[in-house]
């Protein structure tokens, strides 16, 4: 459904994509992880065609994303703007709907945000995870193929972030092909199938979150120099060498968490550019 090769973007001297490679095929459900200025919006934005690539190709569909846009074959829920303030939710929708030759209408897209108790709020007295909502249920009136996030859940709190999440898990269920980008790690481990890790314009990492975890342990101890708190690979030749080789007790083993991975990832890569 999205394929990338060799792509590029640079603005002015710097370089937000270098060289990105992906795949992501029909139904996957993709986490897109990185920190500030790691590349995650320029990517986003190529594949939505909001730029084009300095170097390389971008696919959506078998197509260009422009085409994939036009067809409304690809959905997208952007962090801020694209709201008039002084319209009512379902007026919003109304007006965006008239747009669409096949949709699936403004009342099943009220539903499926689960906007419809308040369809009669003007835009600009929704509270910013009301609106949030509201471009998601704008995404979904296409009838996209696939929907992509960017920080989708920015502004909600968190009892409203589980209501999201339980609303795109239903689209997932449809055969959705859906990538998000999110600050939240709790919400990738919980929701994603795969992660993709970028950093400084690259990849460096992508792999079912399953195998992203299972290649990884914590290691924790106690000794007479302190704490001792290990993420490795080779967790059984670590807790080895402590027990034999210094005095640390105590020790347990633990699965990572994804925040444990994406740490030591990006510090790999720091040390890496130092």
């Amino acid at each position: 459904m999205i394929e990338t090769h060799s792509l590029t973007k640079r603005f002015g001297q710097v370089t937000a994509l270098d060289g990105v490679d992906i795949r992501i095929g029909p139904g996957e459900i993709v986490g897109l992880l990185g920190r500030n200025g790691a590349g995650k919006t320029t990517l986003i934005d190529l594949i939505l065609g909001l730029t084009t690539p300095s170097s390389g190709t971008v696919t959506v569909g078998g197509g260009t994303p422009k085409q994939a846009v036009r067809n409304a074959r690809i959905g997208a829920v952007m962090q801020t703007g694209g709201l008039l303030p002084d319209v009512s939710v379902r007026d919003t929708l109304a007006m965006i709907n008239a747009t669409h030759s096949d949709s699936i209408g403004v009342e099943a897209a009220l539903d499926a945000a689960r906007l419809t108790d308040i369809k009669n709020r003007k835009v600009g007295k929704c509270s910013g995870g009301e609106q949030q909502r509201l471009r998601f249920a704008i995404a979904l009136l296409g009838r996209p193929d696939i929907l992509i996030l960017d920080e989708p859940t920015t502004g909600m709190d968190a009892a409203t972030r589980h209501e999201f999440w339980d609303s795109l898990r239903t689209q997932t269920q449809q055969g959705r092909t859906i990538v998000f980008s999110t600050h939240y790690l709790e919400e990738a481990e919980q929701f994603a199938q795969r992660i993709i890790v970028l950093d400084r314009g690259e990849v460096i990492a992508d792999a079912p979150m399953d195998k992203l975890q299972a290649n990884e342990k914590r290691v924790q101890a106690a000794s007479s120099k302190g704490p001792i708190d290990v993420t490795t690979a080779d967790a059984d030749g670590v807790a080895r060498e402590l027990l034999t080789e210094t005095d640390a007790h105590d020790l347990t083993i633990t699965p990572t968490s994804l925040e444990d991975v994406f740490v030591r990832l990006t510090e790999e890569t720091d040390r890496d550019h130092a």
